[in-house]
């Protein structure tokens, strides 16, 4: 499921769970959740936040969109990592944006997508 299904959708809650899980919950009792179901060698993790995730609560979301990226930032010299994926995820509406960032990596053989479903 993409993620631009919260446009025009007014959040009631955002819940951050550590560096794994973040759920939306809307005002008529919709439930969605982000997370990323982990596998042997490999890792995938939200990075960063940027922004307030409280902009996005009470009012109608704007702006919902992916992007991807599939660079090495990091540098990572680990000779069994081969495969990174830069996951972002780009919230608006009139009180803010918020940028997602998930960084996941891999032998080359295990996914390093961000899952985003209705519960």
């Amino acid at each position: 499921m993409s993620i631009e299904i919260l446009k025009g959708l007014i959040l009631e809650k955002v819940e951050q769970e550590g560096d794994y899980k973040i759920t939306f919950s809307t005002v008529d009792g919709r439930m969605f959740t982000m997370y990323h179901d982990q596998d042997c060698c490999e890792s995938v993790s939200i990075d960063e936040v940027h922004g307030d995730l409280n902009d996005l609560v009470g009012v109608p979301i704007l702006e919902a969109s992916e992007e991807k990226s599939d660079e090495n930032p990091k540098n990572t010299t680990d000779e069994y990592l081969s495969s990174f994926t830069w996951t972002f995820y780009k919230l608006a509406t009139i009180k803010g944006s918020v940028t997602i960032r998930w960084y996941g990596e891999s032998n080359g053989y295990y996914s390093q997508s961000v899952d985003f479903e209705e519960v």
